[in-house]
């Protein structure tokens, strides 16, 4: 939180009743604190923006283990007072750090996210996983002179933990393709080019590939073609929990699903993913 104070004139932390210092550390660092049982990253968020009411001429998205780096901070500065009236939200280049290393390649290092925006033209797609920011109106510029940052400091079993957590979200997103659960937001395909490229290539091309082959086939692709390997023992680990692990058990929970709704029907699924997981589906 510190990253960010110097920049923000207001920062609003949404809590989902955390049972740790959360609250009472953020608020002693200046930080206004909301509380909202969780459900997803959308909702959650979305229940910030239309709670939390911001004031300022702008708003960011920020996650919990995300910062800015200081030649973001220090581009921002020099920007914000000469944008056309035009450009309403601006882009960052994702930066992962994991076990402490940068992952600069496999891929991983060209994701690019809208997370500023002119307050009041934001809004974020409901979806249960990969949620975009999508404006209103307008038009996006990048911040090149700096990177947003992801770098979160828990184990390697906290990280498992919570990527258990998101193949049971990317199941969901997957099986409502075909079985309709839910409405599917698809208003990102009215602004962020690279979100809509990405998710064109999510849904129609590795979305379309045979379940389990395209894991070990996406894995490939990033380790060997997109040269993950030059990541180290870090890069490693990450490749292969990420590109390989991750999505072989979102290709399980998939074909799991598959079988108990053939097996039993939706609605049943539903009451099933509630009581498994907790989640209103």
């Amino acid at each position: 939180m510190s990253r960010i104070l110097p920049l923000a004139e207001r920062v609003i932390v949404i809590d989902s009743f955390s049972t740790d210092r959360t609250v009472e550390i953020a608020r002693a660092m200046g930080a206004e604190v909301l509380q909202h049982a969780w459900k997803n990253y959308s909702d959650q968020f979305q229940w910030g923006i239309d709670n939390a009411r911001p004031t300022t001429s702008w708003t960011m998205r920020l996650d919990a283990d995300e910062y800015l780096e200081d030649r973001a901070h220090a581009e921002l500065r020099l920007r914000f007072d000469a944008l056309p009236e035009d450009v309403t939200g601006l882009t960052f280049k994702l930066k992962v750090i994991f076990r402490g290393r940068w992952i600069r390649h496999g891929r991983y290092y060209s994701t690019i996210l809208l997370r500023l925006w002119r307050t009041g033209v934001g809004q974020i797609e409901q979806r249960w996983m990969d949620e975009h920011i999508v404006l209103s109106h307008g038009r996006t510029e990048h911040i090149a002179g700096g990177d947003l940052v992801d770098h979160n400091l828990n184990d390697i079993g906290w990280w498992i933990d919570k990527h258990n957590r998101y193949s049971t979200r990317h199941m969901i997103d997957y099986v409502n393709r075909t079985y309709r659960l839910f409405a599917e937001d698809r208003r990102i395909h009215d602004t962020a080019a690279a979100a809509r490229r990405k998710r064109f290539m999510k849904n129609n091309v590795y979305g379309r590939a045979p379940i389990y082959l395209r894991a070990t086939l996406f894995y490939l692709y990033r380790y060997i073609i997109r040269a993950g390997f030059l990541d180290g023992k870090e890069g490693f680990v990450f490749h292969f929990m990420h590109g390989f692990w991750m999505m072989m058990l979102i290709d399980a929970k998939i074909d799991e699903a598959r079988s108990f709704i053939k097996a039993h029907g939706v609605d049943a699924f539903r009451a099933h993913v509630k009581a498994r997981h907790g989640l209103e589906v």
